[in-house]
């Protein structure tokens, strides 16, 4: 079964706490690791949940906010000790490209490994990273600098042929190839078998959407409907929405309304004021429009089961 799991390594907004460090998220697909925003002291954090740094096969970072990012070049000297040769990924808004050159002038001047930057231009629904078995999209997000969320879709699974539909045509290894590519299927006495007849999508393609930090969007929401998971931030309660608003973040009815509206099956919230020293009150409050939502309890992890279609 391909793991698609969300494993929680940070969930503060700014201010830190004994108990909650800044935001960083590991998105592991098929066993693929890719760091999602990287708050300080993110490689430990990383090791503490059994996941090597050296394994990261990209990084993601929403904005260029301190507490999304000043784990991020700490990481980058690690690995240059450990020995990494493959070149590190890294998707993130401009200036990033020049944050990243004072830190290879000043402390990483002879990495081992090749940093590839990628721009990620945070007013654009853009395709950013693709494999051969996910995708990863650019959300535009509304904070107080460039933001942008990312949208992790899986690739839709190839076709699989129906073995009534082998046995009942009597099909050949050639027949069946041509099948699974989505051809129909000429017999030998001539007639025509269309594709869908033959043939059936044995699995489900699923997906996670992290927005953080932004104000209630809209925009956003239609961009991720259908989402199995979302993460939406949830700085503050309800009350505090004249807040929310002015310091570009949301609340928890806002973040629960993004729920509803993308037609989500389950909500993570995070990104807590320090004020809040206990986020059950938030996700409670989130779960009267939304009941299936969820604290971003760090070190905890958020599995997307597959889900089977019937040939």
């Amino acid at each position: 079964m391909t793991t698609f799991r969300i494993t929680i390594l940070g969930a503060a907004s700014a201010k830190p706490s004994a108990s909650r460090h800044h935001t960083s998220q590991l998105v592991n697909h098929s066993e693929q690791y890719f760091l999602v925003d990287a708050g300080e002291g993110v490689q430990s954090r990383m090791m503490k949940v059994g996941v090597n740094p050296m394994k990261l096969s990209a990084v993601f970072i929403s904005h260029l906010h301190g507490d999304h990012i000043f784990g991020l070049f700490p990481m980058i000297s690690s690995l240059g000790l450990m020995g990494r040769k493959l070149p590190l990924h890294i998707y993130a808004p401009r200036p990033f490209d020049e944050i990243l050159a004072y830190h290879i002038r000043y402390f990483d001047t002879a990495l081992p490994y090749e940093i590839i930057w990628h721009e990620v231009h945070t007013t654009a629904h853009e395709l950013l990273y693709e494999n051969n078995l996910l995708e990863v999209w650019s959300v535009p997000l509304r904070h107080r600098v460039p933001t942008a969320g990312f949208l992790f879709r899986e690739k839709p699974a190839g076709k699989n042929v129906r073995k009534e539909a082998i046995e009942e045509y009597g099909l050949g290894i050639a027949q069946i190839t041509a099948a699974k590519r989505g051809e129909d299927v000429v017999l030998s006495d001539g007639r025509t078998i269309t594709n869908d007849m033959l043939t059936y999508i044995p699995w489900e393609p699923r997906s996670y959407a992290y927005l953080s930090d932004t104000n209630y969007s809209g925009k956003a929401v239609a961009l991720v409907r259908g989402v199995d998971l979302l993460y939406h931030e949830a700085t503050y309660a309800d009350n505090m929405r004249a807040d929310a608003k002015a310091r570009g973040h949301a609340t928890t009815l806002q973040a629960a309304r993004a729920a509803v509206e993308s037609g989500a099956q389950r909500l993570i919230i995070g990104h807590f004021s320090s004020r809040y020293k206990d986020e059950s009150v938030l996700v409670e409050e989130c779960r009267t429009l939304f009941p299936e939502s969820y604290i971003a309890e760090e070190y905890k992890s958020f599995d997307i089961p597959m889900k089977r279609l019937q040939p």
